[in-house]
């Protein structure tokens, strides 16, 4: 079986790049001032094409998750949590990345961005409980 990777794109690449270095970014609009995640290469709202990019804090909330019981990958243990998290910063981008906690998530809970480097091109975003 064949190890699927993110195949990062012309509008991802920059994302996964400030991932490798722990820089949570999302994109933001320099007309409207809309942000985004995933990354793209002009704004929903206003269609224009000129945007930067906006470190913003790796928090947020889980929206909703699944268990995972299918061997997708080689070496990955099954089964395991894939969570849905809304970003505090920036309300309607949705991110999604495996669970680290001791325990199942719950719905609402505050959670925190960890990075798990894979290897020396690959950095994933996971998410833990957030202390307190």
């Amino acid at each position: 079986m064949m190890t699927y990777r993110p195949e990062p794109d012309r509008d991802s690449q920059e994302w996964w790049e400030r991932i490798a270095t722990r820089e949570f970014a999302v994109q933001r609009c320099d007309m409207c001032g809309t942000t985004r995640f995933p990354a793209r290469a002009f704004c929903p709202a206003c269609r224009t094409e000129a945007w930067h990019w906006q470190e913003v804090e790796p928090e947020g909330r889980v929206e909703s998750w699944i268990v995972n019981h299918q061997p997708f990958m080689p070496g990955a243990r099954e089964p395991y949590v894939v969570v849905m998290v809304r970003l505090a910063a920036v309300p309607g981008c949705l991110v999604y990345g495996n669970w680290h906690g001791e325990r199942p998530p719950e719905p609402g809970e505050r959670v925190r961005a960890s990075y798990n480097r894979i290897d020396e091109t690959l950095t994933l975003v996971n998410w833990t409980p957030a202390g307190g």
